[in-house]
């Protein structure tokens, strides 16, 4: 995934275990915007309270 700079099986890890959310639209998966913001902004919370 290019705006996070992760590889495609990071990703599809990301996607089994929850963390980051998406929709399929036929054969295709698709993460929507949204999900992305989320999941950034729950990773910079999680390295705040770190």
């Amino acid at each position: 995934m290019a705006r996070l700079q992760l590889g495609r099986s990071a990703v599809y890890d990301l996607l089994r275990t929850g963390q980051l959310a998406s929709i399929t639209l036929g054969r295709a998966r698709r993460i929507p915007t949204h999900a992305l913001t989320d999941f950034i902004r729950t990773r910079l919370d999680q390295e705040a309270a770190a």
